[in-house]
C-alpha cells in the first residue's frame, strides 16, 4: 500500500459537516482513514468537521464523510484523508472565489497538500438557496464558476467532485420555507453533464433527524456510502 494519503476536501453547509446524533449508529473506527486538524493529520474521530459546539440540538455530530472515507480505504486499500471546511447555514454565494469560504478552502487544501495527494471533492449544499428563487434559478451558474476555480487552485481540471442531493423531505417541509428546493435538487441532479468528472449521490428513501432539514445519523451513513459509489465510478483503482 502506497504509505502516502489521498486526501479528499470537505465543503458545503451543515449537512456536510453533519448533525447526526452520537449515540444513533456505533462509530467508525478505521486506522487508515484520518482527518486534518491545523495541517496536521490525527485518526478520523466524529465529529469530522466541527463548525458549531458538540452540545444543543443543532450541533456538530456523525455525518457523511466517515462512511465515505471508511468505504474509500477499504476499496482502494489506501490511507485516506478528509480536509473538513464545511460550514453551516451558508449559501453558494458565500463559497464563490474571493469570499472567505472559498479561500479557507483553498488555503487548508494547499496545506493539505504538502503531506497527501488530494484526489476529490465532495460538496452537500444548497438548501439555503433553496429559500430564494434568485439564488435557486442562479445556482448552476455559480457552482461550476465555483468548481472551476477550485479545481485550478488546486492544479487539476480533473480532480472528481461529488454533489449530493439535499433531503427529500424539505420538499414538504412544515414551514414552507425551502420552496425552491426541487429546483435545487434538479439543479445538482444535472450537473454532471456539464461539468466533467462530477458524479451525483441521491438521498432517496433517507430520513430526516426529526428537524426536517437535516438527516440523521442512519441517514448519513447510507449518504457516505452514495458519494462513495459515485466516487468510484469516476476514480478507478488504476488513477490511485
Amino acid at each position: 500500500m502506497n504509505t502516502k494519503i489521498k486526501s479528499i476536501l470537505m465543503i458545503g453547509q451543515s449537512n456536510m459537516a453533519g448533525r447526526g446524533e452520537f449515540d444513533d449508529v456505533p462509530e467508525i473506527i478505521n486506522p487508515n482513514c484520518f482527518m486534518m486538524r491545523n495541517g496536521l493529520w490525527q485518526p478520523m474521530r466524529e465529529p469530522i468537521n466541527p463548525d458549531r459546539s458538540i452540545w444543543g440540538f443543532y450541533h456538530s455530530g456523525r455525518g457523511l464523510a466517515a462512511s465515505f472515507a471508511d468505504e474509500c480505504a477499504k476499496h482502494f486499500n489506501e490511507k485516506i484523508g478528509l480536509i473538513p471546511c464545511a460550514e453551516g447555514n451558508t449559501c453558494i454565494s458565500q463559497w464563490m472565489p474571493g469570499e472567505i469560504l472559498f479561500d479557507n478552502a483553498v488555503n487548508n487544501a494547499k496545506l493539505a497538500k504538502r503531506s497527501s495527494e488530494i484526489i476529490g471533492i465532495i460538496w452537500h449544499q444548497g438548501e439555503n438557496d433553496a429559500t430564494s428563487e434568485t439564488d435557486a434559478t442562479a445556482y448552476k451558474e455559480r457552482f461550476i464558476k465555483m468548481i472551476s476555480a477550485l479545481r485550478e487552485e488546486l492544479g487539476n481540471s480533473e480532480i472528481p467532485v461529488i454533489v449530493g442531493e439535499p433531503g427529500r423531505f424539505l420538499i414538504n417541509h412544515i414551514s414552507g420555507r425551502y420552496k425552491y428546493i426541487d429546483t435545487i435538487i434538479h439543479t445538482l441532479k444535472e450537473l454532471p453533464k456539464n461539468i466533467s468528472y462530477c458524479g451525483f449521490a441521491n438521498s432517496e428513501g433517507l430520513t430526516d433527524r426529526g428537524d426536517g432539514l437535516h438527516f440523521n445519523s442512519a441517514s448519513y451513513r447510507i449518504l457516505g456510502k452514495r458519494y462513495f459509489d459515485e466516487f468510484k465510478k469516476l476514480y478507478s483503482g488504476s488513477r490511485l
